[in-house]
């Protein structure tokens, strides 16, 4: 039998596994279970009536969560002379061309996005195998693939994500760190909601949400009442 630590057993007597809660509920719930050693992220997972499998019914985009996700976020720009400089004063960690096609080859992951310029795209291609499964891969849907450089590197710094449903059928994104003000919380996760309903793919029929979870890093997860969203 798996062990409980106590935290996770005081956490337990404040959730109920079988409630449906509104979504400020949850989010005052994982606020008061105890805290660990690190500020927690504030988890959102959302289970779609959708077919991975099949091209029309992918769901994928970004959001701008209006107060970030709380996380410093490493960019990479992929970029020669001018547009390297450009990413470099927008505010991105690393900007480059050959150098960095090598450092990656050689295992060199110390970023959390990459952006890109069209021009580019074909040297990236070979990196697939390495930035696709770690969903690095530049996009011009997920506006990483871009020559307005500057407003790339200071989208993404100020709090865009990107979400995108998995082979399960499956959203799951961080939207805020568990110390921010629940108010900050809420209105970051209804935005990226309200993101996932709007990119409601067309072909897809019947119930577009069948679930929804929030839940912290080392905390449980609440089931949220589907009466919050539009579905």
């Amino acid at each position: 039998m798996a062990h409980v630590s106590k935290r996770m057993k005081e956490a337990n007597k404040l959730h109920d596994k079988e409630k449906q809660y509104d979504i400020v509920e949850a989010i005052e719930l994982l606020q008061k279970c105890p805290q660990v050693k690190f500020d927690q992220t504030l988890e959102l997972s959302m289970k779609l009536g959708v077919d991975p499998k099949k091209a029309d019914q992918l769901v994928r985009g970004t959001v701008s969560l209006p107060h970030g996700t709380g996380k410093k976020i490493k960019v990479l720009v992929i970029a020669k002379g001018d547009k390297a400089q450009e990413a470099l004063d927008a505010g991105a960690d690393y900007a480059g061309d050959e150098e960095y096609f090598k450092k990656i080859q050689g295992g060199w992951l110390d970023f959390d996005a990459v952006i890109a310029t069209p021009d580019m795209m074909r040297e990236i291609g070979k990196l697939a195998r390495i930035l696709g499964p770690r969903g690095l891969m530049p996009t011009p849907k997920a506006g990483t693939v871009t020559t307005d450089i500057t407003k790339a590197v200071t989208e993404i710094k100020a709090g865009k994500i990107e979400y995108k449903v998995d082979k399960n059928s499956v959203i799951n994104n961080g939207v805020g760190k568990l110390s921010f003000a629940k108010e900050k919380l809420e209105q970051n996760v209804r935005e990226l909601i309200a993101a996932i309903v709007k990119a409601k793919p067309s072909a897809s029929k019947g119930a577009y949400i069948l679930g929804l979870n929030l839940a912290s890093t080392m905390g449980p997860g609440c089931k949220i009442n589907l009466r919050e969203v539009a579905n």
